[in-house]
């Protein structure tokens, strides 16, 4: 168990059933004491809630990985996914500050424009299309201004074995329809909720031990980082992906044909990158990790499912 100041670790996880923070649980027990909120106890769209929850759990270090992410309902939600992707994050940010503890937290592809060509490094510059994107962007900049001892992770297109997800939808699809039509010209990387887990117990664990060297709560950790998968596909390419390793589990699926079609034939309320491919260089440089393909964390969660 890590220690900090000769007391055991507590760490605060936000968003307990989501995707993300049901693996945090699991990928941070092994440095200390896990404290799990959900909505019911502790409502992130109210900064007196947040704060009354950090005076009393006290906790050394803070993982949020909470948002509004509904993104098309961000676009009429504005005001909600404002408090709960800006204020919210700025406010943790703040408290964590007053009580030198660490923040992790989580952002997203989204505050890119996808038009780039090519890979989208932490130095490009950001261009949020949607109301989610744009949340999300003030969040990260409110978190930098309010604690320079932060972790800011961007991931893109997570999926699991809990909770719903773009994996989950595609074998509910392929056993109901003899025919899927996917978006084929966005790119990115289905990135699994376990291995965002696991790299930020390595992170925390690595920037704790960092300090304690230094005997200074500074290091040259803290920042932003793109947290994916290896490799890129579409989500044409990802269905594939899902419906061929169903058929090779013996997963019954009666589509026949997963079709290719473009964006501008599945209009939605909020705008998508067209690219959201994220380098990992610098997470991988500062944290001495090699991230696996997407391909990989698809495989885990197909064969959890497949043996429930």
């Amino acid at each position: 168990m890590t220690k900090t100041n000769s007391l055991p670790l507590r760490l605060l996880v936000t968003g307990k059933n989501g995707q993300l923070g049901f693996e945090l649980q699991r990928s941070l027990a092994v440095l200390g004491s896990v404290i799990a909120v959900d909505r019911e106890d502790c409502d992130l769209s109210d900064p007196d809630a947040i704060r009354e929850l950090v005076a009393r759990t006290q906790p050394h270090v803070i993982v949020n990985p909470a948002a509004h992410t509904a993104v098309d309902k961000a676009e009429s939600e504005a005001e909600l996914a404002q408090a709960i992707n800006t204020i919210a994050p700025q406010v943790l940010a703040e408290e964590a500050a007053k009580i030198g503890a660490l923040l992790v937290h989580y952002s997203t592809d989204y505050v890119f424009d996808g038009t780039k060509e090519g890979w989208y490094s932490e130095s490009d510059t950001p261009n949020p299309q949607s109301v989610y994107g744009k949340t999300k962007l003030a969040g990260e900049l409110a978190i930098a201004a309010a604690n320079p001892r932060h972790l800011i992770f961007r991931t893109s297109w997570v999926f699991g074995a809990h909770g719903g997800n773009f994996l989950k939808t595609i074998l509910r699809l392929a056993g109901e329809r003899e025919e899927l039509k996917i978006i084929a010209d966005q790119h990115g990387a289905p990135t699994a909720a376990s291995l965002l887990a696991d790299v930020t117990a390595h992170a925390i664990r690595q920037v704790l031990q960092t300090e304690s060297v230094a005997k200074s709560k500074s290091c040259d950790l803290y920042g932003t980082y793109h947290l994916v998968a290896g490799g890129s596909t579409t989500w044409h390419g990802y269905a594939q992906s899902v419906v061929e390793q169903a058929k090779s589990a013996g997963v019954a699926v009666k589509a026949a044909q997963i079709l290719p079609i473009p964006t501008k034939a599945y209009p939605l309320p909020a705008a998508r990158p067209a690219n959201s491919q994220l380098s990992t260089e610098k997470l991988q440089a500062a944290f001495g990790l090699c991230l696996p393909d997407w391909q990989t964390g698809v495989m885990q969660v197909m064969a959890l499912l497949s043996n429930k």
